[in-house]
């Protein structure tokens, strides 16, 4: 059989739980900053990750819900949209970087990291004045 015109890896999983696992490593991408996962799934997760960062760059309502659907949390949603899109407004692409790291010692699968480009700083939330 060929395998032309198949985009995408699917983990030895089925559908919904591949949509799981790509939601929980983006929203841990976004709270952290850098994460450690094996390759394949690093480079999956590009994929989904740079579709979900031009969306929080263009900011507008109906983006930012994409960008709520598409992570697990509406904390990670809004740091995204926020705090991390703004930072990145100077590329169009190429957000993130994926680095090999080690071979995991149980199975001895290649693992990376998977972290943004730029340095992001951390934005400081204004404090609430009391009355």
């Amino acid at each position: 059989m060929h395998r032309h015109g198949y985009v995408g890896r699917k983990f030895g999983r089925e559908r919904d739980q591949r949509r799981a696992l790509l939601k929980g490593l983006a929203t841990s991408l976004v709270m952290e900053g850098k994460i450690e996962t094996t390759l394949p799934k690093a480079k999956e997760l590009v994929r989904y990750i740079e579709k979900l960062i031009t969306k929080a760059k263009k900011g507008d309502l109906a983006s930012r819900r994409m960008v709520i659907a598409g992570l697990s949390t509406q904390v990670a949603a809004f740091k995204l949209v926020d705090e991390i899109a703004p930072q990145l407004a100077g590329r169009t692409s190429g957000h993130v970087r994926v680095e090999r790291t080690r071979l995991r010692v149980g199975d001895g699968t290649q693992m990376a990291t998977i972290e943004f480009v730029d340095q992001l700083k951390a934005v400081a939330k204004p404090a609430k004045e009391e009355k």
